[in-house]
């Protein structure tokens, strides 16, 4: 059972790398700095002091840079890897006393998996944005990106069943929000 829960805490806080790459990081230290979150086994040094600096300089300029329109695209194409990755090393970082082989093959399907649909979900949507309003949308998804990101977070530390459940509900209106930004564009381009 408590490897279920540390999997279910590390997809989590992989969801939540698939909103920003480092706000998951950040909190994750913070929670293995103050004894809220166990690390496994040679996944220490997230909770060490200079981890969490250098995770809250990537946050901030993280968050600076998906504000700025066109700037946030160029942002996605580098942050998807990124995310994968990090969803990776996430679930690898939380999961403990299980063999190597189903700890990184766990990390790579689940913690990477749900990093990369919650990033293609987010790509499509200001994708969507960004055809519909001319990227003048992009700022309030970022917002939403951020908010969902420390709340998918917390939440994934917290209560990491509920985490799981939200974030998949996350996703699917994502995706019908983008479908409603491209029934915008095409009722536009078909006007002009």
């Amino acid at each position: 059972m408590e490897t279920l829960l540390s999997l279910c805490v590390g997809v989590g806080l992989s969801a939540a790398c698939g909103f920003r790459v480092f706000v998951p990081l950040l909190l994750m230290s913070i929670a293995a700095n103050s004894g809220h979150l166990a690390l496994a086994t040679g996944f220490e040094w997230i909770g060490s002091f200079p981890a969490l600096l250098a995770f809250a300089v990537a946050s901030v300029v993280e968050i600076a840079g998906f504000f700025v329109p066109w700037i946030d695209h160029l942002l996605d194409v580098a942050a998807t890897p990124a995310a994968i990755v990090a969803g990776i090393v996430v679930t690898a970082s939380i999961i403990s006393d299980v063999s190597p082989f189903l700890r990184w093959s766990l990390a790579v399907i689940a913690g990477g998996g749900a990093a990369g649909i919650v990033q293609a979900s987010t790509v499509t949507l200001r994708g969507a944005s960004l055809v519909s309003t001319g990227g003048f949308g992009n700022p309030l998804i970022s917002a939403a990106e951020l908010v969902g990101s420390v709340l998918a977070s917390v939440m994934a530390i917290v209560v990491p069943v509920l985490a799981i459940v939200t974030m998949i509900a996350a996703v699917l209106l994502m995706m019908v929000t983008t479908l409603r930004f491209r029934e915008k564009s095409t009722r536009i381009a078909a006007e002009h």
